[in-house]
Order: C-alpha cells, then sequence, then structure tokens
C-alpha cells in the first residue's frame, strides 16, 4: 500500500497472506480474503505463473508477518479455482477461490468478509479501505512486515476508463479505487487483498473488490483497479 498508515492488530480480520514458502523474508506474494472457514478469495494472476498446489501457504489472523502472534494460522492450499475466463493480458476476470487444507476457527483475529449481493447499492458506498503487504514504493524491492491500511474512494468507472485515465482498458466488472491525484494506492504484493466499503453507519464492511492491476501505483489518474465481487457473486 502507497502513502497509508500501519492497521492495527484484528482491523482485517478476513485478511489474508498468501506465500511462497521457497521465497526469502516472509514469502508474502498476494492478500485475499477469507469468505468461509476453508475458502479464500484472491486474484488468479497470483498465480498464473505458479501453478503448484505444493508451494504455497496461507496466513490468517497475522498483522505483522514478521512477528508471528499466537493467533494466527497457517494453512496449506488444497485446490485454485480459477475463472475460466480468466485473461493474463488484458486481466479480464481476474479472480480465483483458493481451498484450504482445513477450516480455521473465526476468533476475534479471524473473521469471515462479507459480500455484497445484487440489493447492495455498491457505487453509493462512501468509506473504503485498501490493506496488504505490498510495496510501500512502487518500485522499491521491499514489502513492509506490518499491514498496512489505506482510505480510498470509489471512482466512477467512465471517468476511470476516458482519454486522460485508462482511456477503454478498464472492463465492466471493474471497480476503480483511489484519488484523481494519486499518492495513495495498492502496489505490487497487495493483488488479491480486499477493497472494503462500509455500510453507511453500521459496523458492516462489505468487500466490494479484489485487488487486480493499476498503471504503476499511486500515479494521477491512474487509480487501482479491483474485480467486482458483486459482478462475480453467483460464480463465487
Amino acid at each position: 500500500i502507497v502513502g497509508g498508515t500501519e492497521a492495527r492488530t484484528g482491523a482485517w480480520p478476513w485478511m489474508v497472506s498468501i506465500q511462497d514458502r521457497y521465497s526469502s523474508g516472509s514469502g508474502h506474494e498476494c492478500g485475499g480474503s477469507l469468505i468461509s472457514p476453508q475458502w479464500v478469495l484472491t486474484a488468479a494472476h497470483c498465480f498464473w505463473k505458479k501453478r503448484a498446489l505444493d508451494i504455497w501457504r496461507v496466513v490468517i489472523g497475522a498483522t505483522n508477518l514478521f512477528q508471528r502472534d499466537i493467533e494466527f494460522e497457517v494453512r496449506n492450499i488444497t485446490h485454485i479455482e480459477f475463472h475460466e475466463d480468466f485473461h493474463n493480458l488484458t486481466m479480464e476476470n481476474d479472480i480465483a477461490l483458493v481451498e484450504l487444507s482445513s477450516p480455521v476457527q473465526c476468533t476475534p483475529y479471524i473473521q469471515l468478509a462479507c459480500l455484497p449481493d445484487m440489493t447492495v447499492r455498491v457505487s453509493e458506498l462512501k468509506n473504503c479501505y485498501i490493506s496488504g503487504w505490498g510495496h510501500s514504493r512502487a518500485k522499491s524491492a521491499k514489502t513492509p512486515g506490518s499491514l498496512q491500511e489505506a482510505k480510498v474512494n470509489l471512482i466512477d468507472t467512465q471517468l476511470c476508463n476516458s482519454t486522460e485515465w485508462y482511456r477503454g482498458e478498464v472492463h465492466t466488472h471493474n471497480l476503480c479505487a483511489g484519488y484523481e491525484q494519486g499518492g495513495i494506492d495498492t502496489c505490487q504484493g497487495d493483488s488479491g487483498g480486499p477493497l472494503v466499503c462500509r455500510e453507511s453507519e453500521e459496523d458492516l464492511f462489505w468487500l466490494v473488490g479484489v485487488t487486480s492491476w493499476g498503471r504503476g501505483c499511486a500515479r494521477v489518474r491512474q487509480p487501482g483497479i479491483y474485480t467486482s465481487t458483486q459482478y462475480f457473486y453467483d460464480w463465487i
């Protein structure tokens, strides 16, 4: 996350870290969201070049990836369900479901994300947040150990697709979120993680997007692009 702040422990209890167990450091590659005790929603492109299941592990309930809290759980992956029409070049249908080796118990630090069905008016939601362990600068090689968060605005897709923005590259099943002036955005390593929006006065968050792509990170008129969970609700 570029331009974010450190998240407090348990702030985003559905957030998971998808890790390559053979990589250096924490091995963190992508984010994801726990949507049922045994399934994580994430981005298809995270696994496109690494299909072998045995290299992956999923860490649930952690805030700092280097100080392993007592609260966290680790699972292997037994199955990856790619969207059948995922396209690696255009990033169309960039969504995947990951089956964990065994269910996780909910705790104060591990909770399930809520998916918006067709009755939720996503475009009207105001308080939206991104979170992840991805890069805090566009070309930095280092990922922060502690979970970062930032507030973003949903941006109208037509505006996002206009000439000075993304010039028609944004798909109908995408959401745009960030700021016209840039400065705050998801970045490498945040892929697959959650874009959540708070229901007006309630303490309820909808998981409205899966971090998918963007041009650079936090650039002017190049906000983050997310896969809409509402669009893929039936598929999920």
